[in-house]
């Protein structure tokens, strides 16, 4: 199979699961930490929105800066309401999309690295960067999402088997 392929089926079965919990956020709920240490739930809700959205990235461009002026554009803000961040992930899914049906498995082999404080933080194949650095971390904060969603009283969807809220 070509490993472009392959991100294209699993974006697909991403983009389903992102979206069933992204559907479940409740508006008014942005501010809402479990914990001091915690992040909100807007910002979290948006990141795992967006999250689809760094395999462009990763794509387009050898690195991201965050140190850089130009890297701004691509630090996560919590978004007002669900329509904002299901139109957010709609686009995230698009771009990713966009990136892997125009790249190569060649380029997919090419290094990508995340920098801050002027050094690589991370560093691999893009291939490797977009497993693990977006479908990899992508699982563990819808995951963390779904437990917010719990915690204000909001429905878990059915994302990996069976949900209590949904076949119990």
């Amino acid at each position: 199979m070509i490993l472009k392929d392959f991100f294209l089926a699993q974006l697909d079965r991403e983009a389903a699961s992102t979206r069933k919990a992204i559907e479940r956020v409740p508006d008014g709920h942005n501010s809402f930490k479990p914990h001091e240490r915690s992040m909100e739930f807007g910002y979290l809700a948006a990141l795992v929105a967006g999250m689809l959205g760094w395999i462009a990235l990763m794509i387009d461009r050898d690195e991201l800066n965050l140190d850089a002026a130009e890297s701004d554009g691509f630090r996560t803000r919590p978004l007002a309401g669900k329509s904002d961040l299901l139109a957010s992930l709609d686009s995230a899914v698009a771009n990713a999309r966009r990136a892997l049906q125009s790249t190569t498995d060649e380029h997919l082999a090419t290094p990508w690295a995340f920098k801050m404080g002027g050094k690589a933080v991370s560093e691999n194949a893009r291939s490797i960067m977009i497993s693990d650095a977006v479908f990899g971390h992508l699982a563990h904060h819808r995951g963390q999402l779904t437990v917010y969603l719990r915690l204000v009283e909001s429905k878990v969807p059915a994302l990996y088997g069976p949900s209590a809220d949904e076949y119990m």
